[in-house]
């Protein structure tokens, strides 16, 4: 759905990507009380934003970053995807 899928600005395709469904401790978490995840894959990435000056700022995360993002940012798209500005992201989770 998503393939030819190009954000405008400063925004950003991300996918959800699952949380461990079992604690350190081995307990198992259910569906039903877990929380949607915060961590994402970058799928999409916009050109940047312009400046006062009309100068492109070019976009910090790529394609295939693993990124942190705020519990209640973006738009989401369906249950899997959002849309978020690169502000909302909080960091890129190094591998």
């Amino acid at each position: 759905m998503f393939k030819n899928f190009r954000p405008l600005g400063d925004r950003v395709l991300i996918k959800r990507v699952e949380d461990e469904s079992k604690t350190e401790g081995g307990i198992i978490i259910p569906d039903a009380a877990k929380e949607k995840a915060q961590t994402a894959e970058v799928i999409a990435v916009g050109p940047g934003r312009y400046d006062a000056q009309g100068k492109l700022i070019p976009m910090n995360v790529k394609i295939g970053d693993l990124v942190y993002f705020g519990k209640y940012s973006g738009t989401e798209v369906d249950d899997e995807h959002l849309i978020i500005r690169e502000e909302e992201i909080l960091g890129i989770i190094e591998k």
